[in-house]
């Protein structure tokens, strides 16, 4: 049936399930009359001895319940040891980002203080530069003076 439906044929209807249940057992009657000769018979009889008398387990079940116990007790020293390390890492993050803002602060001092250096060290070069030109021009001038006394 496998191939033929592999091989592109349509599967083969299947059988309806027989009785109840698929156990053959077309029909389940109860008839009453049945029971009206059973009671007359008598009362029935007791029920078979089983077990004794329900009787609380004492050191059994406290080896469980000192388990379970001592599972709470790890749990909760987890989730404490848990509880103190988070604070510990939030107080240092905390720290390591005041560090942050304190270095990125002086940073900036540090760059405004050297900006203003290199401008007041551009301004003497500049200043350097016209005082060498009016030098040069002097002494320009007092050559082309030697010059003409000769």
């Amino acid at each position: 049936d496998r191939i033929f439906v592999n091989n592109g044929g349509t599967p083969p209807p299947t059988e309806a399930p027989g009785g109840i249940a698929s156990t053959g057992v077309t029909v389940f009657a109860q008839i009453s009359s049945h029971r009206a000769l059973d009671d007359s018979a008598g009362a029935p009889p007791p029920p078979p001895a089983t077990w004794d008398a329900y009787a609380k387990k004492g050191q059994e079940s406290s080896g469980v319940m000192a388990m379970m116990d001592m599972l709470v007790a790890d749990l909760d020293k987890e989730m404490q040891e848990m509880d103190v390390e988070e604070k510990d890492s939030q107080a240092e993050y905390e720290a390591f980002m005041e560090d942050a803002r304190t270095k990125r602060a002086q940073d900036s001092k540090s760059m405004a203080d050297k900006e203003s250096h290199k401008a007041d060290l551009e301004g003497e070069l500049q200043k350097a530069g016209v005082e060498l030109k009016s030098t040069m021009k002097e002494d320009m001038s007092k050559a082309e003076e030697i010059r003409d006394l000769h």
